[in-house]
């Protein structure tokens, strides 16, 4: 096969020029990243070799190695695990970002930062070697297919590629060699390799052998250094997985790391807890939050990938959508077992008892921990919520039997001054001593929630209500309906009776303006045949002339407008207009001989439709109807 010139499937450079300007001041992670992906490529190997011992027969010892060729401005880095094919190669090396690359650009370029935490979350880690090399070379010789010819994956980082069948010596597995640039001679130090490996990548359960001459080597108390010796590899990392040591062994740096080895995540982990569970069934967890969102979490909803399976020591698979509901996806680590079967399957995960034990204690394991960063450190909750707020409110609906629990984590905005987020616990503390209700309001943003005008009557009775603003808030409240023996009550949908907060004089007033305005309700009404289920004189409104209220099962207004653009089916019942007679606009419209009171009956209910965040059947005859109530 000869040498072929292929153009690379992304905008390669303008990615490739990112990649280099935003990880310029941390440019040591290439090494991280070439190491962890060929961990990866070993965990692979392993894996298949269950079912195939003869993949590992050529060379039975897993291991990765580094050379230095200070001589040749090379840094080579090797592994002998699964390897690749062309076509593998030709689409994990010549595709880059290809899980959204436009995104990404845009992403990095509006982080204008010299340390970006979006490069791993986007399948270019490879590519970070292009920070410190000109000029990259990949051979590569699949397990699967030890007969075939390697092949070579050869690029500049420019425009494209070249891939070619050659004839080496490896026996399957992957070497990659980079072409240093001037600029990056320190990475041809023995010491500054050792230094990177003991602090990304020491927790790796493979052997990291370093090629170093006895020169190079420390040598032992009391011997003179050897000269001229032959180099030899030396393993330089403690070779254990980090999950198996003792907790009191480990530092934060070490777990630090490890997190970012698993996560490729450019930050620290939030917080972290490490667990060994002994007794019928024995395993360990290994669990971490990130203390940001990955850029494409919601995208990549229903591919779930995070938290890996390990049984004995030997990845499987990962196992987030196995091990995890998905409202706590979020979750990076590993789970490693001892008594699961090695072979286990996709299959047999889902029907597996064991498997059902392990995901339940995983999720009361993950609960503790938000409960205990939220009671120990506010300040690092608040910065897991503003994150995985949304995403935790999901375990609502899915997850019935944590559901008080997660509801004591959620946190809303509140209508009263100087509050800013509370907690449910919270709200109920504050409550009136006759108010038996939880009220809350859902709308497109808090701003909306605080204009609404249902939560006027609230705000003049000082009663505090709960903005919701999130799109998952409106599903959610349809399964939340109780909290601490307190039902939650929208103050946009059904009756409100806040009879228990008015003296007898406001009773009174009520009852009078009820039975003054009963001949405007009825031509209101008539006005509107069609449009509104009913109207009613308002006990919510003090400052705007109408509102619409909803069913108790009805959907938010404002949710019915996206789930039109969506062209997604809802139902939705006719809403009650609820009037303000005292306010000048009613006054006027209620003065209106009958030829145009109709005309303006509509205008009142598109008004209540725009307040509540909804979209107009006919924008332009409400324009007209409003040019001409202001000209009259």
């Amino acid at each position: 096969m000869s040498k072929q010139a292929h153009a690379f499937t992304a905008q390669v450079s303008q990615v490739l020029k990112l990649v280099i300007n935003s990880l310029y001041s941390n440019r040591e992670i290439f090494l991280r990243e070439l190491v962890s992906n060929a961990s990866d490529a070993l965990d692979k190997l392993r894996f298949e070799s269950i079912q195939n011992d003869a993949l590992l027969a050529a060379d039975p010892e897993l291991r990765v190695e580094i050379e230095v060729d200070p001589e040749g401005k090379r840094l080579i880095v090797r592994d002998n695990g699964i390897g690749m094919t062309s076509e593998e190669l030709v689409t994990n090396l010549g595709t880059i970002a290809h899980s959204g690359t436009r995104k990404f650009i845009e992403a990095i370029e509006a982080e204008k930062r010299g340390d970006s935490q979006l490069i791993g979350q986007f399948g270019v880690g490879f590519y970070s070697g292009f920070i410190v090399a000109d000029r990259i070379t990949v051979t590569s010789r699949s397990a699967r297919a030890p007969s075939e010819p390697a092949q070579r994956w050869e690029s500049d980082g420019n425009e494209g590629y070249t891939l070619e069948a050659v004839e080496v010596g490896i026996a399957r597995g992957t070497e990659i060699v980079l072409h240093l640039k001037e600029d990056a001679a320190e990475f041809l130090s023995d010491w500054r390799i050792k230094s990177l490996i003991s602090k990304y990548s020491d927790h790796l359960a493979f052997p990291i052998k370093l090629k170093v001459t006895e020169e190079d080597k420390e040598p032992a108390e009391g011997k003179e250094p050897a000269e001229g010796k032959e180099p030899e590899f030396e393993v330089v990392n403690q070779a254990k997985a980090l999950w198996t040591r003792a907790k009191s062994e480990i530092t934060d740096e070490e777990y630090q790391a490890f997190y970012k080895h698993v996560s490729h995540d450019y930050q620290d982990a939030l917080t972290w807890s490490h667990n060994r569970v002994e007794g019928t069934q024995s395993y360990t967890s290994l669990l971490f939050f990130p203390a940001q969102k990955p850029f494409d979490f919601e995208r990549a909803r229903d591919e779930r990938k995070g938290l890996k399976l390990f049984v004995k020591r030997v990845f499987i698979m990962d196992a987030s959508e196995q091990l995890l509901p998905s409202y706590l996806r979020f979750v990076r680590g590993v789970i490693d077992s001892d008594d699961l079967q090695l072979n286990v399957s996709r299959e047999i995960l889902q029907d597996s008892p064991m498997i059902s034990k392990i995901k339940s204690a995983t999720v009361k394991r993950t609960l503790d921990m938000l409960d205990k960063l939220k009671t120990d450190d506010a300040a690092k909750f608040d910065t897991f919520y503003a994150q995985f707020g949304a995403t935790l409110k999901e375990g609502i609906v899915e997850d019935f039997g944590n559901r008080e629990r997660i509801a004591k984590l959620l946190k809303f905005a509140s209508s009263a001054e100087g509050i800013g987020q509370t907690s449910l616990a919270d709200y109920i503390l504050r409550m009136k001593p006759n108010q038996d209700k939880i009220f809350f309001l859902t709308a497109e943003s808090v701003a909306a929630a605080n204009g609404s005008p249902h939560l006027e009557i609230f705000k003049r009775k000082g009663i505090e209500v709960l903005l919701m603003s999130e799109r998952v808030d409106e599903w959610m409240m349809g399964y939340l309906h109780e909290f601490d023996g307190k039902s939650l009550k929208s103050i946009a949908k059904g009756e409100v009776d806040l009879g228990a907060f008015d003296d007898a004089a406001e009773k009174l007033a009520k009852e009078e303006l009820n039975k003054a305005s009963e001949k405007l309700v009825e031509r209101l009404k008539a006005a509107l045949e069609g449009t509104v289920d009913a109207v009613k004189v308002s006990s919510r409104l003090t400052d705007s002339p109408a509102c619409l209220v909803l069913g108790e099962n009805d959907m938010a207004i404002h949710m019915q407008r996206l789930f039109k653009q969506a062209d997604q089916e809802f139902h939705a019942g006719k809403p009650t207009l609820e009037i303000n007679p005292a306010h000048g606009l009613v006054k006027r419209i209620d003065a209106l001989d009958d030829e145009t009171f109709g005309e303006y009956a509509r205008l009142l209910f598109d008004q209540a439709v725009l307040a509540e965040g909804g979209q107009l059947d006919d924008p332009q005859a409400f324009v007209k109807r409003m040019n001409k109530l202001l000209l009259a």
